[in-house]
């Protein structure tokens, strides 16, 4: 090729690459126009809008079993305050509110009914520094509910878990013999008896991972009972050698379930008498409602400290979910004991000329559960439960003849239900020979308190909505 011929070669790709170069240079110009008014046009539209959610978490399963659990709804924006007022939640429950940064958290104050859709609605969601509001609306479905139950039956006790149907019951725990046993939200323990001395097995809530938890020493366990919260339980004890050696006699202990081996903790009983007749863990606290040999009722944390004396009590009912409401019997008769304040008030009677057998306070502070026997003279001829509101109105809910005895009631978490522990034809029904012997045929009946229907008769006892066993 001559010279000149690749002298105007060279001309025309300098032109075509200059070409190339303004057409890239235009394409990327007009790409990036685009980019930009894309991203002005989005900015422009966020900016017409509230807040946005991106994350919300919830335990549906944690809600149904204890008070606490949160929705939390995270959005886009830093939120202003919100206040409870602009929330709603469908059906009704209790609830408090709380803003951290872009997050908004509903907790509810009681546990939710099981099987059922929770819609939280907050109106007016508000960015810091002000522009436009937003609505927001989150459901939740929560599970149907479990429990757990004890059968005793001649060679081999078991827990059983089931569902509400009675059709799914699963046993989960066997053992020679089985006195009592309670459920916290990870785990099981089960008081059995081997070699006449109690030993405390903790396992995982299907029964796996078995462990003994360590005691104060060879004795008896009695009123074995847990805490709402920190996998936490208690019990009274009572050393082997009580009678001839001076040891331990009805001492409260606590001990946690995370850590079988550690050593329980006595809990230090204010005044002279430190033996326990009767106590219960304080719902939604990790306090204690202590009633002492000598008829003194004291409330104090969870090592003793702090104990403040409420007077004379014979006995400690029960103590309601939701509001710090106690059912505890004076010498001169029942009352509704406020936890928080001391201040107590006469106790409205589903019979008022008749001291029920056991009173429950409802969760939420909306009435008691009462049950009460009724004679004809000397002689029972029936038994009643029945749901008594703050004023007195009685509605009966469940009952039994004058063959068949109730035995003890107790209500589920959320109080939408009642278990109610029936040992029928009580006559010519043979008692078995555990410490806390108990009739041998033994019925479990749920019912809901709404409308007083039956919802399944279950075989056993026991049910792990109990703060306290069988008494």
């Amino acid at each position: 090729m001559s010279t000149d011929a690749a002298r105007r070669r060279g001309g025309r790709d300098a032109r075509s690459s200059a070409r190339r170069r303004r057409a890239f240079t235009t394409a990327f110009a007009i790409v990036a126009g685009i980019l930009l008014v894309a991203g002005l046009g989005g900015a422009a539209i966020a900016g017409l809008q509230g807040p946005r959610v991106t994350d919300v978490q919830s335990d549906p399963e944690a809600a149904v079993a204890a008070s606490g659990s949160r929705v939390i709804i995270t959005t886009t924006r830093s939120l202003e305050e919100v206040d409870p007022d602009q929330v709603t939640v469908t059906p009704a429950t209790p609830f408090t509110v709380d803003t951290s940064g872009r997050s908004v958290g509903v907790r509810f104050s009681l546990p939710l009914h099981d099987d059922t859709e929770y819609t939280v609605r907050i109106d007016g969601l508000q960015s810091v520094g002000g522009g436009p509001s937003s609505d927001v609306v989150e459901t939740i479905r929560t599970p149907p509910l479990e429990l757990f139950l004890l059968r005793r039956s001649g060679d081999s006790d078991t827990v059983f878990r089931t569902d509400l149907t009675g059709e799914q019951a699963v046993p989960v725990f066997e053992h020679p013999h089985i006195e009592d046993f309670r459920a916290t939200a990870s785990h099981l323990v089960v008081s059995v008896l081997e070699d006449d001395e109690t030993a405390l097995i903790v396992t995982d809530l299907d029964g796996g991972n078995a462990a003994e938890l360590t005691l104060p020493g060879d004795g008896r366990v009695t009123n074995l009972q847990s805490a709402d919260r920190g996998e936490l339980v208690g019990y009274l004890y009572t050393a082997a050698d009580v009678g001839a050696g001076g040891g331990a006699e009805s001492v409260l202990y606590t001990a946690s379930l995370q850590d079988p081996d550690a050593d329980p903790v006595a809990v230090t009983v204010a005044g002279d008498e430190q033996r326990v007749a009767d106590w219960r863990f304080v719902p939604d606290t990790d306090a204690l409602l202590v009633l002492t040999f000598d008829s003194r009722l004291l409330l104090s944390a969870s090592s003793g400290a702090d104990a403040v004396e409420l007077g004379s009590a014979l006995a400690i009912d029960g103590i309601a979910r939701g509001t710090p409401l106690a059912a505890i019997e004076r010498p001169d008769g029942m009352v509704l004991l406020n936890l928080a304040d001391g201040v107590e008030a006469p106790l409205p009677l589903a019979v008022s000329d008749t001291r029920p057998s056991l009173v429950l306070p409802l969760p939420g502070g909306v009435g008691t559960l009462q049950t009460v026997t009724h004679f004809d003279g000397l002689t029972p001829v029936a038994s009643s439960v029945e749901v008594v509101d703050t004023v007195g109105a009685a509605r009966p809910v469940f009952d039994v003849d004058g063959d068949d005895a109730v035995l003890q009631t107790c209500v589920s978490p959320s109080g939408r239900y009642t278990a109610v522990l029936v040992a029928p034809d009580v006559v010519s029904n043979p008692y078995d020979m555990y410490d806390v012997p108990l009739p041998e045929a033994l019925e479990t009946h749920i019912v809901s308190l709404d409308d007083g229907e039956p919802v399944v008769a279950l075989t056993g006892f026991d049910v792990s909505w109990c703060q306290v066993p069988p008494q």
